[in-house]
C-alpha cells in the first residue's frame, strides 16, 4: 500500500512537521512525496534524502509559487488515482488544501490524527486533547492531516529517493496570490523549536514581551510563543499562538510565563517533554500540568532567570 505526503518547505529546507508526516504514512507501507512550487529543485532534492521516502514527485510550475489552496488541491486530485492515502501535516497549509481536496474527491477529511491503527483507523484527539477518539474510514481514499507532535519525525538524511517531475494540473483562475506580510525572526520556528518560552496575559503589553521574554530565548536558542489571550489583546502577532485554535507543539522544554493554563492554550502544549512554570497564582490550572512550577512575580523572576543565564 503507497501513501502520498504532501511537503511543506521553504528555503532552508523541508519543514519538521513534513517529516512527522511522513512518519505517519510510512506505518502504513511505501511513501511518496510531493514538492510542489516554483524553483523547487533543491526542496526536491532535499526530499529525496528523507528517511523512508521511496519516490518524489515534482511539480515545478508557476501555479504553486504560493501555495495557493486551489491549484494545489487541483494538483494532488490528479495524482490521487495511484494512492490509497493522502498525508500533509496539520499546519496552515495542510488545513487550508486537504479539506479541499477531500470535498473534491467527494471523502471526509480525517483531521489532525495522532496515531494510526491500520489502513483504515486512526486515533485523533477531541474535546480540546481531553480525550482521544478512534475512528475507522469505509471512504476509498482517505485523506489526513497528521499532528506533527504525535509523531518522532524520521530523519532528514538517509534516504535516496527517485525524483520524477509531474505534470501540472492547472488552475480555474478563482484565486490569485496578492502579496503577504510575514514577520522575520532568526529564532526557530514554533512547530520545531526544542525549547519555547512562551508569555500570557500576565506580560501586560507587547514591549515587556521584548524586553523580559526575548533575552531569554535568545540565550536558550528557544523560540517565543504566546496564548491566545496574549495574541487578541495585541502584544504579538498571531503566529506566535501556541493552543487548541493556534500551533500544536511538543518541545523538549516549554517554559510558560504569566500563563493561566486555560484548555485551549494546554491542548497546543501539554505533549511538551517538561513544562516549566512561572505564575504569581498558585492556583493557577497551568500549575496541574507542569513538571516545575514557580510561584512568584515575573516582572522579577525574568530577569533574575535572565542575569543566570
Amino acid at each position: 500500500m503507497t501513501s502520498l505526503v504532501v511537503l511543506d518547505f521553504d528555503a532552508t529546507g523541508i519543514k519538521q512537521p513534513s517529516r512527522s508526516a511522513v512518519a505517519a504514512a510510512a506505518k502504513l507501507g511505501e511513501v511518496h512525496a510531493l514538492v510542489a512550487g516554483s524553483g523547487v529543485g533543491v526542496a526536491a532534492e532535499a526530499a529525496a534524502k528523507i528517511s523512508g521516502v521511496s519516490k518524489v514527485l515534482v511539480a515545478d510550475d508557476a501555479a504553486y509559487a504560493h501555495t495557493l489552496a486551489e491549484p494545489t488541491a487541483a494538483l494532488i486530485v490528479s495524482l490521487a488515482g495511484n494512492y490509497g492515502h493522502i498525508f500533509q501535516a496539520a499546519t496552515a497549509s495542510g488545513k487550508n488544501v486537504l479539506p479541499r481536496v477531500a470535498a473534491l474527491l467527494d471523502v471526509q477529511p480525517i483531521s489532525d490524527i495522532s496515531g494510526v491503527v491500520d489502513a483504515d483507523s486512526f486515533v485523533r484527539p477531541i474535546y480540546a486533547g481531553n480525550a482521544l477518539a478512534t475512528v475507522k474510514s469505509s471512504d476509498a481514499k482517505k485523506i489526513i492531516t497528521v499532528r506533527a507532535s504525535s509523531f518522532d519525525p524520521v530523519p532528514a538524511e538517509g534516504g535516496s529517493a527517485a525524483i520524477e517531475s509531474v505534470c501540472a494540473a492547472g488552475t480555474d483562475g478563482k484565486s490569485s496570490y496578492v502579496g503577504s506580510e510575514l514577520s522575520k525572526s532568526e529564532r526557530p520556528e514554533l512547530t520545531a523549536a526544542k525549547i519555547i518560552v512562551s508569555g500570557g496575559r500576565g506580560m501586560q503589553n507587547g514591549e515587556n514581551f521584548t524586553k523580559l521574554i526575548e533575552p531569554i530565548a535568545d540565550k536558550l536558542g528557544a523560540a517565543v510563543g504566546a496564548s491566545r489571550a496574549a495574541v487578541d489583546a495585541g502584544f504579538v502577532p498571531n503566529d506566535y499562538q501556541v493552543g487548541q485554535t493556534g500551533k500544536i507543539v511538543a518541545p523538549e522544554l516549554y517554559i510558560a510565563v504569566g500563563i493561566s493554563g486555560a484548555i485551549q492554550h494546554l491542548a497546543g502544549m501539554k505533549d511538551s517533554k517538561v513544562i516549566v512554570a512561572i505564575n504569581k497564582d498558585e492556583d493557577a490550572p497551568i500549575f496541574q500540568v507542569a513538571d516545575y512550577g514557580l510561584v512568584g512575580d515575573l516582572f522579577n523572576i525574568l530577569p533574575e532567570l535572565e542575569k543566570a543565564l
